[in-house]
């Protein structure tokens, strides 16, 4: 057995690649799924088939990308209720590639039709080695069971619970790979930094796997404490899955704008987004445009701050991806109107003697040395 992990860290979510022989599934793919067959073409393997764990709230499959290059089957399972050609599955249906079974568990809770996939090896009586456990049980948490909303939240809690019963069951060597991780708004707590892990070390440092055979009101509390707001995108993915998303064939990169072409199209009601640093926009940004560096939580705060399928305007930090990594990330979430960048950036335009913005910052130490001074007249808000 080969296994392959894809993080994608902007969204905290996992995707693999488990191969046998030449043989390969690909398991919950975000929608740039060409790296993932440019993968498997290195190392020789054949993509046989997608498996979706659930409908996901939180990025756009990759799974008729990948079936539209490699003819590929989706499986995906039978209550989700997608509209594109697949193979709907549900409790007991399998998969099998090489020397391989992966066998679908009904297992809901994060959503109504989610399925876990148990690994066996045909030539070890079928024992489970490994579990791809999309958003049921998470390193150190769970999925949330409140993302489709409060009617359906106490009947998911309740069923979370049971689900994590029945992972239970498994072997506790048995591998734990899950679809959501650190950085992922669909984790019902904070999540461990390792992206896998094993049954046993779930039942002993997961507080909610700890629960699982508690009082039902005792694994609740657990499963709904403290949970956050989610990106308003959330709400668009499931619908757009359902339909699925359009295939792209490869990532296309917006056009380079000049300083009136680009005035131009913000002025037709295009938000500018402006993904460098903090310091370098307080130094001089375009009047109006968002700040939202392009790090680790790029796409969340885009899909939280900028209204969804409105067209988007960038102003990129001076480096060599920033073109490649901005696009792929607001494509993954479903921002497909990227209207064009900022050639030249904020020098260009400076330049072309349009105005710039600019706002004083400070530091800590210098706050510190101007309060021991006294010499300090305002109110220091910290807002983290």
């Amino acid at each position: 057995m080969d296994l392959e992990l894809f993080h994608t860290p902007g969204l905290g979510d996992s995707s693999y690649l488990l191969a046998s022989g030449r043989e390969a599934v690909l398991v919950d793919p975000q929608r740039d799924a060409w790296r993932f067959m440019e993968a498997a073409r290195e190392r020789g393997w054949r993509i046989r088939h997608v498996i979706e764990t659930h409908v996901h709230n939180d990025y756009l499959s990759g799974a008729l990308e990948t079936n539209a290059a490699t003819q590929a089957e989706i499986v995906a399972p039978a209550r989700g209720r997608y509209e594109f050609e697949h193979r709907p599955v549900d409790e007991g249906d399998f998969v099998e590639i090489g020397g391989l079974r992966l066998t679908a568990w009904a297992t809901p809770g994060h959503t109504p039709e989610h399925l876990a996939w148990v690994v066996s090896d045909l030539e070890r009586s079928d024992v489970p080695t490994a579990v791809f456990s999309g958003g049921s049980l998470l390193v150190g948490s769970v999925g949330r069971t409140d993302l489709l909303g409060p009617a359906l939240t106490d009947a998911l809690t309740r069923d979370q619970q049971r689900t994590l019963q029945r992972l239970a069951e498994l072997p506790a060597s048995t591998k734990v790979l899950p679809t959501h991780g650190a950085g992922s708004f669909c984790s019902a707590g904070p999540p461990g930094t390792q992206r896998t892990t094993t049954i046993a070390t779930e039942e002993f440092a997961n507080p909610a796997m700890r629960l699982a055979d508690a009082d039902p009101e005792a694994f609740r509390a657990e499963a709904l404490a403290g949970l956050g707001r989610v990106p308003g995108y959330y709400a668009r993915m499931a619908a757009i899955n359902r339909r699925g998303p359009r295939v792209l064939g490869r990532l296309i990169l917006p056009d380079a704008l000049d300083p009136a072409g680009f005035e131009a199209k913000a002025a037709a009601g295009a938000t500018v987004v402006d993904a460098r640093d903090r310091e370098s926009f307080a130094s001089g940004h375009i009047r109006g445009s968002l700040n939202i560096e392009l790090a680790s939580a790029f796409s969340g705060y885009v899909g939280w701050l900028v209204p969804f399928a409105e067209p988007v305007l960038l102003v990129l930090p001076d480096a060599p991806d920033a073109l490649h990594e901005a696009t792929t990330e607001l494509l993954r979430i479903g921002y497909e109107r990227i209207h064009g960048w900022l050639d030249g950036g904020i020098d260009a335009w400076a330049a072309s003697g349009r105005p710039v913005a600019t706002y004083a910052t400070t530091t800590m130490r210098a706050l510190g040395q101007e309060h021991a001074a006294g010499t300090s007249d305002g109110v220091l808000l910290d807002v983290r």
